[in-house]
């Protein structure tokens, strides 16, 4: 059996899933100011309808970014401090991968551009496609604004089929590179962690608790910007 607890606070909505050998148990909350209040208590809920301590679980799958810092922080604590205590490896899933999943099981995309408000006239933007029932990224992530992006030469394709994130309703003019939009996603959920986060554990890819690590990407800019480097 591959059981598989999920859980993300990255964006406005919180949640948490869990995988048992095919059956899908979720809570999804969109909640900005209430992540530490609600995710801990969402885990419960989970671990008792599924009758599973966390030392039964094969892996912990986390939302590693992007997203907002204080967001990417907190999932990635709480799944640190879940992991060690239960020797359990960490899966970690970039929220715009688990997008672009989200968009595929609600609205049945195939080809998908993910973007969130990254804040500060910037977004978060990937772009996949799928392949064996996974969303894959055909472009590197990168925080950058929309007109930037709109200026972008390696995309791959000149109109995707479905946009889908808080990047749309934000930035209307992304709408020009997309067919439509997946509206029934607005934010990533942990439900949609689960099938990257399978591929992973199959693989061996699971990390220890103390070497996982959050993708933020702005601070990968920043760094690139400073003077002298």
């Amino acid at each position: 059996m591959t059981r598989i607890l999920a859980i993300d606070t990255a964006t406005e909505a919180c949640s948490a899933a869990l995988w048992q050998n095919g059956e899908l148990l979720s809570r999804y909350q969109v909640a900005p100011r209430g992540h530490t209040d609600l995710i801990l208590p969402m885990v419960a809920e989970l671990l008792a309808e599924g009758e599973l301590s966390l030392n039964q679980l094969d892996g912990l799958a986390f939302g590693r970014g992007p997203g907002s810092f204080t967001g990417v922080r907190i999932t990635l604590g709480v799944a640190q401090g879940l992991a060690y205590g239960a020797d359990v490896p960490l899966l970690g899933v970039s929220n715009l991968q688990a997008l672009a999943q989200g968009a595929h099981r609600a609205c049945g995309g195939e080809r998908v551009l993910s973007a969130i408000d990254a804040r500060m006239g910037e977004i978060y933007v990937g772009a996949y496609r799928l392949e064996q029932g996974l969303m894959v990224g055909t472009i590197e992530e990168r925080v950058l604004a929309p007109a930037q992006f709109l200026d972008s030469t390696d995309t791959g394709t000149d109109s995707w089929q479905l946009g889908v994130g808080s990047g749309f309703v934000t930035y209307a003019e992304l709408m020009s590179r997309v067919e439509g939009r997946c509206e029934a996603v607005p934010f990533p959920e942990a439900r949609d962690l689960l099938p990257q986060a399978i591929a992973l554990w199959q693989a061996g890819l699971g990390v220890a608790a103390a070497d996982a690590r959050p993708v933020y990407l702005r601070d990968k800019v920043t760094w690139q910007k400073l003077p002298g480097r």
